[in-house]
């Protein structure tokens, strides 16, 4: 009964369960929670997710977080005033439930001089955006379609410098430098130790390839891994009506 509710919705999830009081809710935000914009600061956040993150939230007794590659001050800044319990970099930082936040050292982060090379080879590609994260760092070229084989092979011949601690990640319309230690698997596996998360059944939403170590995690403990391109069709906003139900459900 619960299900087929959603098929009334005006943004139907396709294949997502019914809510569930007893999961601990994982969230990805581009591509999940919001659509994907032409760059990061474009990206266009709906009046209403605040309230019905904070709604859901309230139902799974404060077991929601947020994980995601944007650090924390862009994260608070999109869901503000909320500050959700959660994971920002792809794992170089976490918030617990408490509030208290915990970052990696500095020698996880992508090295300077990779950085300036990065910058200075896009300056001679126009639409093509160097987003610069404290731990990582992202190449968009969603501007400059034509550009994907250069940012690919830049990235890949930097990455290729020391192998065993970076790798170079396909992301939508963009490439991705991270840590091979810091993944969205280290905040799931966190965060289940502490209460409310822990002896939940861990539910995590994501649509891309950063996202799949959240899917590994979760399922590992016994949980769901929702990819929004299967469970909704690839569509954000089919999320933030599955969403609504657990609001719904908190004030029935």
């Amino acid at each position: 009964m619960q299900f087929m509710a959603f098929l009334k919705s005006e943004h139907p999830a396709v294949h997502a369960p019914a809510p569930n009081p007893g999961w601990a809710l994982f969230l990805d935000i581009d591509g999940t929670l919001l659509d994907i914009a032409p760059t990061p600061d474009e990206v266009h956040v709906p009046e209403s997710l605040t309230q019905t993150l904070l709604q859901a939230s309230a139902w799974l007794g404060g077991a929601l977080a947020v994980v995601s590659g944007r650090p924390f001050a862009q994260i608070d800044r999109l869901l503000s005033p909320l500050r959700l319990p959660g994971g920002a970099g792809h794992g170089a930082a976490l918030r617990l439930p408490n509030g208290k936040t915990e970052a990696a050292g500095d020698t996880y982060a992508v090295p300077r001089e990779w950085r300036t090379l990065l910058r200075n080879a896009v300056q001679q590609w126009p639409g093509v955006v160097v987003e610069e994260k404290p731990h990582g760092v992202t190449v968009h070229y969603r501007a400059a379609p034509e550009r994907k084989d250069d940012v690919t092979d830049l990235v890949t011949k930097l990455t290729a410098r020391d192998p065993d601690s970076f790798e170079a990640l396909p992301a939508r319309m963009a490439c991705e430098i991270r840590h091979r230690t810091l993944t969205k698997a280290v905040i799931v596996r966190s965060l289940m130790r502490h209460k409310p998360f822990k002896g939940r059944i861990p539910v995590f939403v994501g649509d891309d390839v950063t996202d799949h170590d959240g899917f590994r995690a979760a399922e590992e403990k016994g949980g769901i891994a929702l990819d929004v391109a299967v469970a909704f069709d690839g569509r954000p906003a089919a999320v933030r009506g599955w969403l609504e139900h657990f609001r719904n459900e908190g004030m029935d």
